[in-house]
């Protein structure tokens, strides 16, 4: 609990964790009114599907452009100038007026998510190994709570928006003023001052370092996407349990991914990146030994177990990437965040294709395997010391 002591008494600190936090209220937000743009353009699932596409399609857009404009503008006016525009660009898909515009405001929505969390992590990775503080998983937390924020606090009060767009504005607003407050504790950090790069190295040996922490990225967001949109389905078909208990276990994986994130760094400083991934790999590869048990408090702990596990591997991936010797920390971040977010947007659209061929149960078994080949990489994979 030490880093998010630090972020909570220090503004150095609070406001880039506040960053994460803002990112994920305007998602949580834009959530909420989902069945609205339902309705007003008569949509039908698949037409929904394809409009959050061009969400993921510009997120991918913007990585080749993260890592140069970083280096023109540096990390932190990029973080300020991404949520602000974020900000205000997340109003524009409750305004199109035809399905057309919404997917063309989505794609912009992508593109500016991508832009400001790349360079957000790249920020915080910069703080870390000046300040020698470390504050990434906390401040990832930081993110989970934001959608808290954004989801929860949101629905208690949407009935009080007549217009959703009054709401989004709203939000918008909280938000771009508080990091007007704010944006000065980062905003001249340029991210790239005691940067050095080895340019006898090629490209290929340059990025090999990554390799293997983008591969355990893209594993470990492939299980938290697939997660996210199949753990109530897994309960409701499999454990067969009512609609009002199959929300259980992700309303508990969430919980308990948030306060894995803020112990996190306490135990990465202790024990370091390459054990904490191993035994967070262990833990939930034990978790799903429980979710696939077939009895419903064994599942919701087992899905209890999965927040745990999975909470802290990201951010400690995101810690080693900006650490890697001879390349810039804001590129290193845009590779593995990249290729990390290809198995977020891709986990569950395999994982329903499993299921489909299979059954779900087959498919909860798919992500244990993946878990064991992510611990197998981090153990023979990563150095002693990362």
């Amino acid at each position: 609990m030490k880093s998010l002591r630090l972020i909570l008494s220090n503004a150095k600190y609070f406001a880039p964790a506040w960053v994460f936090s803002s990112i994920n209220i305007l998602i949580g937000t834009w959530i909420l009114y989902i069945p609205y743009i339902k309705g007003k353009f008569d949509l039908n699932d698949a037409q929904i599907g394809f409009a959050l596409f061009f969400t993921a399609l510009g997120l991918l857009i913007s990585i080749p452009f993260v890592a140069i404009i970083n280096k023109k503008i540096g990390v932190g006016k990029s973080t300020k100038i991404g949520i602000i525009l974020l900000a205000i660009f997340y109003n524009f898909p409750l305004l199109a007026p035809s399905y057309i515009a919404l997917c063309t405001a989505l794609l912009c929505v992508g593109f500016l998510s991508g832009f400001t969390s790349i360079s957000l992590n790249a920020l915080t990775s910069h703080i870390e190994k000046n300040e020698e503080q470390n504050f990434m998983s906390a401040a990832h937390g930081f993110f989970s709570l934001g959608g808290f924020i954004g989801a929860g606090i949101g629905s208690l009060f949407i009935s009080q928006f007549s217009n959703p767009s009054i709401h989004m504005l709203g939000i918008s607003v909280f938000i771009i003023l508080t990091t007007f407050f704010l944006a000065k504790n980062y905003e001249k950090i340029s991210g790239s001052e005691k940067e050095k790069t080895n340019h006898n190295a090629t490209f290929f040996s340059s990025i090999k370092p990554l390799l293997v922490i983008s591969i355990i990225a893209f594993i470990i967001m492939f299980n938290e996407g697939a997660v996210e949109h199949w753990s109530n389905l897994f309960l409701f078909d499999v454990i067969k349990v009512s609609e009002s208990k199959a929300g259980f276990g992700f309303i508990l994986f969430s919980l308990t991914m948030t306060i894995g994130r803020f112990l996190g760094d306490g135990f990465s400083h202790r024990i370091g990146s390459k054990k904490i991934i191993l035994y967070s790999s262990s833990i939930a590869f034990i978790a799903y030994l429980c979710i696939i048990s077939s009895s419903f408090y064994f599942s919701v702990l087992g899905f209890g177990l999965l927040g745990f596990g999975l909470s802290v591997i990201v951010p400690e991936v995101f810690r080693i990437a900006g650490k890697t010797k001879g390349i810039e920390t804001s590129f290193a971040i845009s590779i593995v965040s990249g290729i990390g977010f290809v198995g977020f947007l891709v986990g569950p659209v395999i994982l329903g294709a499993i299921s489909n061929w299979s059954n779900l149960v087959m498919s909860y078994v798919f992500l244990s395997v993946l878990i064991i080949i992510a611990f197998l990489l981090a153990l023979f994979g990563l150095k002693k010391k990362v």
